[in-house]
């Protein structure tokens, strides 16, 4: 079984970006992330209220880093500290060597190559470094840009799971897409 341990916190680079650690610096831009409908339209999760919203979601970012249970970075440009969005392993299995990539980006960087960018960086930091067999991707059937992100990067799509999570009141599709260390 893997044994994932995050300390000290891997900052990674790629050409573009750093992916660092999201820290209580980063509220007003996690705040924007989480309580914009449009962005969080995908994912079914509360909206975030407040700025103690946001507070409590990068404590639970960091919770999860100081217990070695799931890791996210923050997406900065190399050049600008502003964070950009979010990515990260959640739902991680030592005992299956899986783990699921999830990210969210400001609408006004999407369609910039940013996710892709980060996502296949992630890919190597998953096989090589954390030492996963497998990494997954839920997403809803209509997040068509999250798709395509995910088939550009390699990703199959393994299963669409009809009405498999209740959320707000609905039951909702999940659609699996996996990349195997190959």
């Amino acid at each position: 079984m893997l044994e994932f341990n995050f300390h000290p916190f891997p900052i990674i680079e790629t050409e573009r970006l750093v992916l660092r650690r999201v820290t209580n610096d980063d509220v007003n831009e996690v705040f924007e992330l989480r309580s914009n409908p449009e962005t969080m339209k995908y994912i079914p999760r509360p909206l975030v209220k407040n700025q103690e919203d946001a507070l409590n979601h990068i404590a639970m970012i960091e919770e999860k880093i100081i217990d070695n249970t799931g890791i996210n970075w923050g997406i900065s440009f190399k050049d600008n500290p502003k964070l950009l969005g979010i990515i990260g392993f959640y739902r991680m299995q030592p005992e299956n060597y899986r783990a699921e990539i999830g990210y969210i980006l400001l609408p006004e960087f999407h369609g910039k190559g940013i996710v892709p960018e980060a996502v296949n960086r992630l890919i190597k930091y998953g096989f090589n470094d954390l030492k996963l067999n497998s990494i997954e991707a839920v997403i809803d059937p209509e997040n068509y840009a999250s798709e395509k992100v995910l088939q550009k990067c390699g990703f199959v799509k393994e299963a669409h799971l009809k009405e498999s999570e209740f959320y707000d009141g609905k039951f909702l599709d999940n659609v699996i897409y996996s990349l195997l260390n190959k």
